[in-house]
């Protein structure tokens, strides 16, 4: 017994010195290609993002968190974009209108007013109104607008002087070196008599990662060698704490701390935003609906007591949008600050775990697969085990973001531990065997539908066809058409198309023996062969289905439900057709008597 627990112990030591040394001669051959190295990194950093990305969508779906009640946005989306052109004849609008907003919303004592607008240079044509603007900003204590850092060469524009009060004093204990990635050289400045006002100005510059999502914000950049708040946490500070803050302290955890605002950075200074869900999700006044309440044609009442409102675009012309890792995946710039916004109220960051911790459960995940084998003498149960493990880990690494917003790393560790089993069996023969069922189904299946794919139809057919003949057995075809689905697809958009596809797939599986075979005819079209099965049969068949289809309501997106029906065509071998060709077209006969007659039923040619 002894010495075969050191057999083991000596086996599994083995495999150990397997993987580092794997891992060793990796290190050494990135750090001696720069372009593999930069591959390599760009890779798993592009799937890291999106399995976050994935966990934020997971979380937004289960309504996780909630966003804010207290956070508006009043939004110049498309239609007030209309109706103020028409109204003042020209885009960019007179500035003294936004004045006149600002005093239609301090009526109801705001907590802070945001403009996510930068208002530059002095329009020569308005300068009265930007006089007006700039003395309504200044005469308030809790107005904000921005201003953009940026790197354009000082022969274009020369680097302006920025008063004291704009900037942030910052006590950087840790090792995050802020102007690496946030340092600017130039500025975009405003109206002078904002920048010298009382008027709180913030900057507005995010950096989107590699892929062009939108998953970081930092809070503080630095501009000739001092720092300036991001526009939102700013106002997140003050508001968090009542009173305006100039000093924090970016302490060795690397941790920005205020009196009431404790923010995790990472190493590059950013921090990661938490999500609340789609565009829309925190709540959205069109500007027009409030001009015509200002200006008393209409009677809708707003209340914007203690509320934070950010005003800005979300128009689709004025392009200030940003791809972002929720759900539909794209934000106007105006609902990304709300979103900083809410997570400094509700101190609901995103923390990363850090390069060393990382390491750690890598070579965790390592040490436990490799228990697995050393421990296993079944390999089914060796690989049911390690795939168990991985899809524990998996859901460890969800319900950490869930519960305590901690980001650990899920692709390096799982590749870890295909890795691992790997090594230990050097089992090349199931990664071709998996390979294989991968390329067959990518061959035989359909994508969105999940039905066997129109080859697969053809050739099923064709093989039915000769079991009849032999056998003497009759067999029967139904196609279906979606009704109107083109008109529906205009109506909902592409998205809810196809997610009626793919349910409508699922109802005619669901409502089809085992031993059918259930495809995509193409476009909009399905089919099914039914082995074994009589005209009368098929009739039956078909009659069922539609009314499985007509009675199901159908989910169009997050919100919306509605009803779909079918056409149905059916055709009976040898009955109808003596060929395959043949029995499509006496199918398809039986489809277009059906929508000639009103749709929704089922269609047999006699003719």
């Amino acid at each position: 017994m002894k010495k075969f627990i050191q057999t083991k112990w000596f086996t599994y030591a083995t495999y150990l010195l397997l993987v580092l040394a794997v891992l060793l001669v990796g290190f050494v051959l990135l750090q001696n290609n720069k372009t593999l190295n930069n591959v390599i990194t760009s890779f798993f950093e592009v799937a890291e993002n999106r399995s976050f990305d994935y966990r934020q969508t997971l979380r937004v779906m289960h309504k996780h968190p909630l966003p804010n009640e207290d956070i508006v946005v009043l939004a110049i989306d498309d239609a007030s974009l209309e109706m103020l052109w028409d109204k003042y004849g020209e885009w960019p609008i007179p500035r003294n209108v936004y004045a006149d907003i600002i005093n239609y919303l301090e009526k109801d004592h705001p907590k802070a007013i945001i403009f996510d607008l930068m208002f530059i240079k002095s329009l020569k044509a308005t300068a009265n109104a930007d006089k007006i603007l700039t003395e309504t900003m200044n005469k308030y204590d809790n107005i904000y607008t921005s201003m953009n850092l940026d790197n354009q060469p000082a022969d274009l524009r020369k680097p302006a002087e920025l008063p004291q009060r704009l900037s942030v004093n910052l006590d950087n204990q840790s090792d995050i070196d802020i102007s690496k990635k946030y340092g600017f050289s130039n500025c975009r400045p405003i109206l002078n008599e904002l920048i010298n006002g009382k008027v709180y100005v913030g900057m507005t510059n995010v950096m989107r990662s590699s892929d062009g999502i939108i998953r970081k914000v930092a809070p503080v950049l630095e501009y000739k060698g001092k720092y300036y708040p991001y526009l939102t946490f700013l106002a997140g500070g003050n508001v968090v704490n009542q009173t305006p803050q100039n000093s924090y302290i970016l302490d060795k955890t690397s941790t920005l701390k205020g009196s009431n605002v404790s923010i995790p950075l990472t190493n590059e200074g950013d921090a990661i935003l938490n999500w609340y869900g789609q565009s829309g999700t925190h709540t959205n006044y069109p500007m027009y609906k409030v001009v015509n309440s200002m200006e008393g044609k209409d009677i809708s009442s707003f209340n914007f007591k203690d509320k934070i409102i950010i005003i800005g675009t979300t128009a689709m012309s004025l392009h200030d949008t940003k791809s972002v890792p929720v759900q539909e995946g794209v934000y106007p710039g105006v609902e990304v600050h709300a979103t900083f916004l809410n997570n400094i109220i509700d101190n609901n960051f995103i923390q990363q775990t850090s390069p060393f911790v990382n390491i750690l459960i890598i070579a965790g995940v390592v040490a436990i697969v490799g228990f697995i084998v050393m421990l296993s003498e079944s390999t089914i149960f060796a690989v049911l085990s390690t795939i168990l493990f991985g899809i524990a880990y998996l859901f460890i690494g969800y319900y950490l973001m869930e519960l305590i917003n901690l980001w650990i790393p899920v692709v390096l560790p799982i590749i870890s531990i295909v890795l691992a089993f790997a090594l230990s069996y050097l089992a090349k023969y199931l990664i071709k065997s998996r390979d294989f069922e991968y390329q067959y189904k990518l061959a035989t299946i359909d994508g969105l539908t999940e039905l066997y794919n129109h080859r697969y139809f053809q050739d099923t057919l064709r093989k039915q066809i000769d079991l009849s003949q032999r056998y003497g057995q009759p067999f029967s075809l139904i196609i279906v058409d979606i009704d109107f689905f083109k008109k529906f697809n205009d109506t909902y958009g592409h998205q809810a198309g196809d997610a009626v596809l793919r349910q409508v797939a699922q109802t005619l599986k669901k409502n089809s023996r085992t031993t059918d075979y259930v495809c995509r005819y193409g476009g909009e079209e399905m089919s099914i062969i039914l082995p074994n099965t009589t005209a009368e049969e098929v009739l039956n068949n078909a009659n069922r289905i539609l009314h499985a289809v007509a009675e199901r309501p159908f989910q169009l997106n997050a919100t919306e439900t509605g009803h779909v029906t079918i056409s149905v065509g059916v055709a009976t071998f040898p009955d109808n057709a003596k060929t395959a060709q043949e029995l499509i077209e006496y199918a398809d006969k039986g489809l277009y008597y059906a929508k000639e007659h009103g749709r929704n039923q089922v269609g047999y040619y006699k003719g």
